[in-house]
């Protein structure tokens, strides 16, 4: 067996590698390789399952035959004729609203009392982002799930992202805005959660699928790239983050949870929590506007990074 990383670098083949699900992606000339540790075939460009011997994991890294590679480039060394899959639209979801104003805390200044409110926050940097996302992009569909003080369930929120219509060969992404509170008050930073791989959802339509029985593999392999692209994304976004805030707060990594907001979404998804606010120097530095600001361009920055990416490499099963 052959180390699948140290292979792919002799052959300019990038690989993105899931440890918590231990499936991946290889992708080479607009082409994209999906597979699993332990399944004994491979899914060629989202649609075509080509069987291979089954790739292993030992001490951490993966191994694969020289046939699994064997068939990998064989495809890399197609034209790539079904160019043009881009994003067609980013959802921005501000947490709470309205009659729920999410969590909130008042601090003690030099005998002023100052109320730090998450409704707030989530709704300020959403609409700094939505502004920089719409300058940059005015040829996607850039919404917001709420642009004011209102309140919207989790379930609506949900159905807002399901329900926008997509083009052909276009996706979408999906980011929820919240901030942090903790019993802890010492407790600080940013982080970035995606769908736990434990959660599984229906991604496909099942009449999509001509065969039946391969629907249930192609619905676990298409739903792992969603956790695959997510878990990219959450990169991305902590990256761009943690670049503008410096040492103003520090960054607690991605993290992978059943966020119900997040699960319901048939599509990559990620959720950021800016910070805590109920850490004294956290809390009020979310009500600095210039220190959301510096949220958002992080945040818009990592989206950005990830568009780059997602429309270099021709895309992934968000796509319609």
């Amino acid at each position: 067996m052959l180390n699948l990383l140290e292979e792919s670098s002799k052959s300019g083949i990038t690989v993105y590698w899931d440890s918590l699900s231990e499936s991946g992606i290889l992708e080479k000339n607009g082409h994209q390789v999906s597979f699993r540790k332990g399944d004994g075939f491979i899914l060629e460009d989202y649609k075509k399952l080509v069987l291979t011997d089954s790739p292993e994991v030992k001490d951490g890294a993966v191994f694969v035959s020289q046939n699994f590679l064997n068939e990998a480039e064989s495809l890399f060394k197609t034209e790539n004729s079904q160019n043009g899959f881009k994003i067609g639209a980013i959802l921005i979801d501000p947490g709470h609203g309205g009659k729920d104003p999410g969590a909130q805390y008042t601090h003690t200044v030099n005998g002023k009392k100052i109320t730090v409110t998450e409704k707030d926050i989530n709704l300020s940097v959403g609409k700094m982002l939505y502004s920089r996302l719409k300058a940059a992009y005015p040829d996607k569909n850039i919404q917001l799930t709420r642009s004011k003080d209102v309140f919207l369930s989790l379930s609506q929120r949900t159905e807002i992202a399901n329900a926008i219509k997509l083009k052909d060969k276009e996706a979408i992404l999906y980011v929820s805005v919240h901030v942090n509170a903790s019993l802890d008050k010492k407790a600080s930073g940013f982080e970035v959660w995606y769908l736990s791989p434990g959660y599984r959802r229906n991604v496909l339509d099942k009449g999509s699928i001509e065969d039946k029985d391969l629907y249930t593999v192609m619905n676990s392999m298409m739903e792992e790239e969603y956790t695959t692209e997510s878990i990219l994304i959450a990169k991305f976004i902590m990256d761009g983050m943690q670049a503008q805030v410096g040492n103003l707060s520090s960054a607690r990594g991605i993290k992978a949870e059943e966020w119900f907001v997040v699960r319901n979404s048939n599509m990559p998804a990620v959720l950021v929590e800016l910070g805590f606010l109920t850490n004294q120097k956290e809390g009020l530095l979310l009500k600095d506007e210039s220190y959301l600001q510096k949220l958002s361009l992080g945040i818009y920055n990592g989206l950005s990074a990830f568009v780059t990416h997602f429309e270099r490499s021709r895309g992934f099963t968000g796509s319609k």
